[in-house]
């Protein structure tokens, strides 16, 4: 039961692994990947308003997976010169 579970465990974190490699970028949580809260105008038309400030306007985010993988080649990248 503990083998199963561990296994499964990590065949997820293998399948984030080949997820963040394929596709680093993300949607936004925030706004969706609008890049921006949609609002209405006076007439009922919808228009953006400020940009997104997690994605600053172009609604993809870097994945947190693929954050951690960056972080750790810098790192191993400045402790091998």
């Amino acid at each position: 039961m503990l083998a199963t579970s561990v296994l499964l465990a990590l065949a997820t974190l293998a399948g984030y692994a080949l997820l963040c490699a394929a596709s680093p970028f993300g949607t936004c949580r925030k706004c969706r990947g609008l890049g921006g809260k949609v609002v209405l105008d006076r007439k009922g038309r919808p228009k953006k308003a400020k940009p997104c400030r997690r994605c600053k306007g172009h609604g993809k985010r870097l994945r947190v997976g693929r954050r951690m993988t960056n972080h750790s080649r810098a790192i191993h990248r400045a402790g091998t010169r």
